[in-house]
């Protein structure tokens, strides 16, 4: 991609005012309409529908409400966010059958919690309380979904104790914050597990087994790529291979997994510069685990760079069968109306926030590649805050247009004259494009920097 070394925050200003406008909106638009069984997952046709296989996006759609307040100041956002999280939430805090409780409950009770902390809403002790303990369940039972291997473990995905999903590096937030409200894991004959222990064994696991580094594990073994999935024999918890659900193969890159390791290990990187050194001495120690941590960030950060279109928005997957057909696609914007691949913008706007934490990261240890890491987030942050991505059309109730769902299961909507499915949006998607917003918004407007922990830890 090419990264525009002279674009600032300031210059995104107008675009981000557009984009908290048409995002009012939409959230309006789907409260008003969208009353199908399950949670809103993707778009057919511009209306939000349901899919089951996972409940994964609920606490997007109220998160979203909630980002929206933060960003505006629009009560009503919070009201309709705050309710839904009362009111619908619950089931998400004791499910015991996903990997994706950060995702669903740092969205929703998390956001309020910090909301809280920071003065942005009136400061009530059982309502504190509330959110803390849906915090501290879910962190538990997220914990719960374990399996050892050699020198640590993992929290393994739907699919079973076999499989780690390099997804779930985004969902140990949930863990951590739990850890620093101190709560604890009680296992067999009362036995404490740490929280914040697992955590890390996890991002271990996911830096060791699920991202390469050009050692030459395998004949596909490139600096900075991802599996979506390792395989482990669960007998003795021995590696056995990569492989992938939503991805092409798992000697490809299935590019919003890849995404998922950018922001995730650039998150846990700007955690460890808070958390207790003391308290990480047990599982290597600081400097062990922040070295592990950058190079994954650094290395998916660099594959991104170096396998995305010039205006930093990648197709589903680096192998994806037709994409030759493209010629040199790296060269070239992104075309979301090919013939061919369909590209996802989801993935864009998940990497952009990791790409702008990971420089500002790097701003005190490495000023040049801080600089690279920051100017590529607001590059690819440019991009999605114009057309043909950013949702225009208010009778859309999508924000971010072409995200991609399940290429493999053929589950993305295809538009009648069309050989690709392109046009539609996720409920993910349209989360983490308010996420990637707000924390620009807050950059513009000198606020507080945005996190998920900084305030929890002063309270």
């Amino acid at each position: 991609m090419l990264i525009d070394r002279e674009l600032t925050p300031q210059d995104l200003a107008k675009p981000l005012d557009q984009l908290w406008k048409l995002s009012a909106a939409k959230i309006r638009n789907i409260a008003n309409r969208y009353q199908d069984a399950g949670a809103p997952v993707f778009t057919i046709e511009g209306k939000y529908t349901s899919r089951g296989w996972t409940e994964w996006t609920q606490g997007f759609q109220y998160g979203s409400a909630i980002l929206q307040f933060d960003a505006t100041g629009e009560e009503e956002f919070l009201e309709y966010g705050r309710t839904a999280t009362l009111e619908k939430m619950a089931d998400h805090i004791s499910h015991f059958g996903v990997h994706d409780h950060g995702f669903n409950n740092v969205s929703t009770y998390g956001n309020l919690l910090r909301l809280m902390h920071e003065g942005r809403i009136p400061h009530q002790e059982w309502e504190k309380a509330f959110y803390e303990l849906a915090i501290k369940i879910s962190g538990a039972v997220q914990a719960r979904r374990w399996t050892k291997i050699p020198g640590g473990g993992f929290i393994y995905s739907f699919n079973g104790p076999h499989s780690l999903f390099v997804d779930t590096i985004r969902t140990i937030r949930v863990l951590v914050l739990a850890h620093e409200l101190g709560h604890v894991f009680s296992g067999e004959n009362d036995s404490k597990v740490s929280l914040l222990g697992r955590a890390i064994h996890h991002a271990a696991a996911t830096a060791n087994y699920s991202v390469f580094y050009g050692d030459g594990r395998d004949q596909y073994d490139v600096w900075g790529r991802t599996a979506h999935e390792a395989i482990f024999n669960t007998n003795d918890g021995a590696f056995r291979c990569p492989n992938a659900q939503q991805g092409f193969s798992g000697f490809s890159t299935w590019t919003r997994g890849l995404a998922w390791a950018v922001c995730g290990f650039a998150e846990q990187l700007e955690y460890l510069g808070a958390a207790s050194p003391a308290a990480i001495e047990d599982y290597g120690g600081l400097n062990v685990i922040r070295e592990l941590y950058l190079k994954a960030a650094k290395a998916t950060a660099d594959f991104y760079i170096e396998h995305t279109s010039s205006d930093g928005i990648p197709y589903w997957d680096t192998g994806a069968p037709d994409l030759h057909k493209l010629g040199d696609y790296t060269k070239s914007p992104a075309d979301p109306y090919n013939a061919y691949e369909p590209v996802d913008s989801s993935a864009a706007a998940i990497t952009a926030q990791g790409l702008l934490r990971l420089g500002r990261f790097l701003e005190k240890i490495k000023a040049e590649d801080s600089s690279k890491y920051w100017q590529a987030g607001l590059s690819v942050a440019r991009t999605l805050l114009k057309e043909p991505y950013l949702s225009t059309d208010e009778r859309h109730e999508g924000l971010l247009l072409h995200s991609i769902y399940h290429r493999p299961n053929n589950w993305d909507h295809i538009r009648e004259g069309s050989e690709i499915p392109h046009s539609e949006s996720s409920m993910w998607g349209d989360y983490h494009m308010r996420e990637l917003s707000l924390y620009l918004q807050r950059v513009i407007d000198d606020k507080p920097y945005y996190d998920f922990f900084t305030a929890i830890m002063k309270n």
